[in-house]
């Protein structure tokens, strides 16, 4: 049986659709995807993201182990409390095991927020690593989460926690701020302003009925994948896993080749990769026509044939849009194999909308 999150009964009770999602029960939609994705794109969407898994490192030694971990640096962070960074977790052959965004609490204090999917291969390898370096590793499933993604998630926050909120409406993104017993970090996987609510498991159905009742859109998978391809975001097993790397992912920018004396699991073949070039990369397209161009079609290109990793129907352009792999020489030309026919396609750079605007 799927493993429920805290809010399963909330998802049941509003007669959601349920599905299985990397082992858990999770809501797909609560009656239409459409009406969920145009609620977070002009109000506000609601979103349990319970099924992440949060894990906190604390010693000494736990910013060592997670600048030998990631191909990001922590040092990043700047010893500032409330920091985030997204970073990847490679193997040594520099494949992405995992995205993940790694919080700075306080003075050896991290909190890591990984994928649901990957659970059992990050865990495993963060506790290891931990028990190696003297680093305190706590599996957090005490603790809930949810996303509340719109351009009016600031107001809500704001009327349901009052004063609390006036840190956490002062965090830019990828920063966070505490509300009393809730972690809220200025971040989400939507392409709209936004929190993301980690509290205690107990307390996640009270506060998910406050934010509905404030006017709050409750959504499901459906919408969160159409919003994040919108967005140009990766998802893991698609853009990216443990046979790419985040060169061919489009994710080069969360490699910090500085300071060079800097060692992390995969450097070295990264730098290989870097030296000889990369054979692959990631670029959006807009699709001609109105079939939804979906995962695994080919894309053939002036410089071979490459792979759509992810595909839909985006609701704000009102058409087709993709994430494809290509030959990282191809240019134009661009043609998707839809049920054997083909369809012109525009290379862009995502992301397609952000802000509930249109980009490309």
């Amino acid at each position: 049986m799927p493993h429920q999150t805290p809010l399963y009964e909330e998802h049941a009770g509003a007669g959601a659709r349920i599905v299985d999602f990397a082992g858990w029960a999770m809501p797909l939609h609560y009656g239409s995807q459409l009406a969920e994705h145009e609620a977070v794109r002009t109000h506000a969407g609601l979103f349990d993201v319970s099924h992440m898994a949060i894990t906190d490192l604390g010693g000494e030694r736990a910013r060592d182990l997670l600048r030998w971990l990631l191909a990001n640096d922590v040092a990043k962070l700047d010893e500032r409390p409330g920091q985030a960074l997204y970073s990847c977790l490679l193997n040594e052959r520099g494949g992405v095991i995992d995205d993940l965004i790694v919080y700075y609490r306080e003075p050896g204090n991290y909190r890591v927020v990984s994928n649901a999917a990957t659970r059992d291969r990050v865990r495993p390898l963060l506790q290891e690593e931990s028990q190696r370096l003297g680093v305190t590793c706590s599996a957090r499933d005490d603790l809930a989460m949810i996303a509340a993604q719109g351009p009016r998630a600031a107001e809500l926050v704001e009327q349901l926690f009052g004063d609390q909120a006036a840190a956490a409406l002062a965090c830019k993104p990828f920063q966070a701020a505490l509300m009393g017993e809730v972690f809220a970090g200025r971040t989400g996987y939507t392409g709209e302003d936004g929190f993301e609510l980690i509290l205690p498991a107990d307390s996640a159905p009270d506060l998910w009925r406050r934010l509905v009742a404030a006017g709050a859109q409750p959504c499901g998978l459906g919408a969160r994948d159409s919003l994040r391809l919108e967005a140009g975001l990766n998802l893991n097993g698609h853009e990216m896993d443990e046979q790419t790397t985040p060169l061919e992912s489009g994710l080069g920018w969360t490699v910090a080749w500085d300071p060079a004396d800097r060692d992390f699991v995969g450097r070295a073949a990264l730098e290989a990769q870097r030296a000889q070039g990369s054979p692959w990369r990631l670029v959006g397209l807009v699709v001609e026509g109105r079939a939804p161009a979906r995962e695994g079609y080919t894309v053939h290109t002036d410089a071979g044939d490459g792979v759509i990793t992810s595909g839909g129907h985006s609701p704000t352009i009102g058409g087709p849009i993709a994430l494809a792999r290509v030959p990282a020489a191809a240019k134009d030309d661009f043609r998707v194999v839809i049920r054997k026919r083909e369809a012109t396609a525009r290379p862009v750079k995502p992301p397609f909308v952000r802000h509930g605007k249109v980009r490309v």
